[in-house]
């Protein structure tokens, strides 16, 4: 059995012009879609360029918008395409370099943004800063820590695709667990960083963002939460 996979070509950023070539790849037992364009490179078309690493669903690096939806392909089982079209594109909302490939700088630019990296409080502190298991702090920042920078959530967000100012999802999930961080020293410049149309209050709670995320993170319950610190912050300041 073959599967009729297109997918969408692009010569480079210059390139403007949508258009899809046809192959058909034939399906093998445990095929995922990283096998299908690796097939196609590998034997029908040498040009063809993606990105992938380990295979393994710990990178990300493989991402790609397959029928519709931004997924890694190395998660992704042909089961349950069978006699559809398979459709690869770039994920949404990134400079293309070539084909499958995407430019992921707009994504980490915007991460830096919001001071991603761990601030201590305490710098010189000597004690080990401990936040306990069982905490209700540490109940609150685990559900969001898995992400892996993958970049499906701010492809899929519909803000990112109409303002470019815009932080996105996953910059905005990562300052949520800091900010919650009791141990961080950086929380209040951060509120003051999202507090705009360009931050937190410029999400519209659509959860297209949670419902592609393949670590099961819900940026949108972060964001939400932000919002909530944000009025307290303002509180705060006010008096």
């Amino acid at each position: 059995m073959e599967i009729v996979v297109k997918v969408r070509r692009c010569s480079g950023p210059e390139d403007k012009e949508i258009r899809f070539d046809t192959f058909k790849v034939p399906q093998q037992e445990n095929m995922n879609v990283l096998d299908v364009v690796n097939y196609i490179q590998n034997n029908l078309d040498p040009s063809l360029a993606f990105r992938y690493s380990f295979r393994a669903g710990m990178c990300g690096t493989c991402s790609m918008r397959i029928n519709g939806k931004n997924r890694w392909t190395c998660r992704t089982s042909f089961q349950g395409f069978e006699g559809k079209e398979l459709i690869i594109e770039p994920l949404p909302h990134y400079p293309i370099i070539k084909d499958l490939v995407v430019d992921m700088s707009p994504f980490f630019d915007r991460y830096r943004r919001v001071r991603s990296e761990f601030v201590p409080k305490i710098p010189d502190s000597q004690e080990f800063a401990k936040i306990l298991p069982d905490s209700r702090e540490r109940k609150n920042i685990d559900p969001q820590i898995e992400c892996i920078t993958c970049g499906c959530c701010y492809g899929e967000c519909n803000i990112v695709e109409t303002n470019q100012r815009y932080l996105g999802p996953a910059a905005m999930n990562r300052a949520f667990t800091l900010i919650a961080d009791s141990r961080d020293g950086a929380g209040k410049e951060r509120l003051d960083i999202l507090n705009s149309n360009d931050g937190a209050w410029g999400c519209h709670t659509q959860f297209n963002c949670t419902d592609v995320c393949p670590m099961g993170i819900s940026p949108t319950r972060a964001i939400q939460k932000l919002k909530r610190k944000e009025v307290v912050h303002a509180f705060k300041n006010f008096f």
